[in-house]
This record gives C-alpha cells, structure tokens and sequence, in this order.
C-alpha cells in the first residue's frame, strides 16, 4: 500500500517563514526591531497552526517548522530590544543633568583661559601712545582701562607701573 501525503497546514507554513522572515529583517535593525514583535508573534502563530495541520495529516512539516524556529528567534531579538530601549529611557532623565554640567565644565574652562591669558592694547590718538599688556584678571584689566579713559595717567614722556599682578602699562607721548 502506498501512503498518500497531503499538503495541508504547508500554505500556513509558507506564509509563517515570509512572515518570520521579515520580521527578522526587521528585528535587527536598532529602533525598528521594537515593532517586529507584532509580526513576530503573527508568524509563530501562522507557523504552529501549520505544524498542528501538517500533524493531523501527516503532511511535511519543515516549512512550518523553519518559519516557527526563525519566528521566535526573531522574536526573540525584538524582544530584547524592549529591554535596552527601557534602560535607556531609565537613564535618559541623568542625560540633561550631566549634559548641562559638561556644558558648564566647559564653559568654565573657556572663561579661566581666556582670563589667564596675555592680553596687549595698543592705542594711539593725537600724538600719544597708549600701550596694555597685562595678565591680570578682567577686573583690573577693566579698572585700568578707565583711568586711561579718565586720565588718572601722569603726562611725562614714558611712565611705567608695575603691581603684583604681573601687569605692565606704558603711557608715551610723542613729541
């Protein structure tokens, strides 16, 4: 006697491994593989109502045993994808925080050296000569500034003053 197979539940079976299929397509691609559970439990079903009439008939079922296996390893990487994308949403509210402490790391930094820095002016109007260099902090490069504008200077020919703040300023007029 010769044994008849049938091909039921292998319709089901192709559809679940298209399915599956895609799913892991999508499943390994980062943020989109969040969606691929939907089509993933979609193939696990289609897959083991195909396995369950491949069964009753006993039909083939590798079809619907591959678009199971893929389905919920598939599935499995969506999944997984939920769990890191709720530690990053865990962490997200520390982000600002430390981005804004960085930003004012930096911006600390940025203030310090340009504080730090050499500065020289050099000015000249109606025959005198006005020269700055200094290393002083703003303030006093500031305080400097406006008893030159006030002229709080001596009007001999060179002067020169010198304080503890590494500052030097040299007043000349020219003959």
């Amino acid at each position: 006697m010769e044994e008849v197979r049938n091909n039921s539940g292998q319709n089901l079976g192709i559809a679940a491994l298209i399915t599956a299929i895609i799913t892991f397509v999508l499943a390994v691609i980062p943020c989109v593989g969040l969606i691929a559970i939907i089509p993933g439990i979609i193939a696990i079903i289609l897959a083991s109502v195909g396995l369950s009439q491949a069964g009753r008939n006993n039909s083939p079922r590798g079809v619907p045993l591959a678009g199971l296996i893929i389905a919920i390893i598939a599935s499995m990487i969506s999944f997984s994808q939920i769990f890191v994308a709720g530690k990053i949403v865990q962490k997200a509210d520390r982000w600002p925080n430390n981005i804004h402490n960085i930003i004012n790391d930096v911006q600390d930094n940025v203030n310090k050296d340009i504080e730090d820095a050499k500065v020289s002016i050099k000015v000249e109007s109606n025959g005198e000569k006005v020269e700055i260099n200094t290393n002083a902090t703003k303030k006093d490069q500031e305080q400097k500034l406006e008893d030159l504008e006030g002229g709080n200077t001596n009007k001999g020919d060179s002067i020169q003053k010198h304080d503890s703040t590494r500052k030097h300023v040299i007043v000349r007029k020219k003959k």
